[in-house]
């Protein structure tokens, strides 16, 4: 991440082994003080102390823990890329539910180590142009992604595919996201079961 008008860039970069493992702590360190405290009680006192590092030594790394959330949200975004990536890379199933139902997997994949610290970064993280850059862009290849792949299906019988591909991707996220990090979450394949199912109607104009 670059420097920006709001300050919450990375100090430092870290060269050496050392370095990057005492960064990989205060990130593990936040996520878990985020995820249990919120963003408000979720200070750089705890999180140092939950890494095991002096505050000095955090921000040597940090300039506060806006810079941290940010670094989190930009790793979240990353993992997601990556699976998105990997999900176009191996092909997809014939029919038209099985790639729902990838598509809906990849997404709860990327959501589940710790729902609460992605409530945190979604309702409580720094917005900064380049995040918000990233995340529509990410977002908009996403459409285009899926609007080619609805179009050239046979089985989707939806008017407007470019609407669609948009219901598709926002249903899955928001979805995904809101069921995961509530306060009683619901199984996750019981979740994957019904959006796949709801989905499907959807685009074939079944009953």
């Amino acid at each position: 991440m670059t420097p920006d008008r709001f300050g919450i860039a990375p100090r430092k970069q870290p060269r050496q082994l050392r370095a990057e493992l005492t960064r990989q702590r205060i990130l593990d360190a936040a996520a878990h003080v985020f995820g249990e405290y919120g963003y408000a009680a979720g200070t750089t006192n705890r999180i140092a102390e939950r890494a095991r590092v002096s505050i000095g030594s955090l921000y040597q790394y940090y300039p506060n823990k806006d810079a941290i959330l940010a670094e989190l949200l930009t790793l979240h975004l990353d993992r997601g890329q990556s699976i998105a990536d990997e999900f176009q890379a191996v092909g997809l199933p014939d029919s038209l539910e099985d790639i729902l139902r990838k598509f809906v997997r990849a997404s709860a994949e990327n959501h589940r180590d710790d729902p609460q610290l992605l409530r945190v970064m979604v309702e409580q993280g720094p917005r900064s142009a380049e995040l918000l850059e990233r995340v529509t862009t990410t977002q908009r290849e996403r459409f285009v992604y899926v609007e080619e792949l609805l179009g050239r299906h046979p089985e989707v019988g939806v008017a407007d595919i470019p609407v669609a591909a948009r219901l598709v991707v926002s249903t899955v996220e928001l979805l995904i996201h809101a069921m995961t990090a509530a306060p009683d979450p619901i199984d996750i394949e019981r979740l994957e079961k019904e959006i796949v199912a709801m989905l499907y109607r959807y685009l074939t104009g079944g009953p």
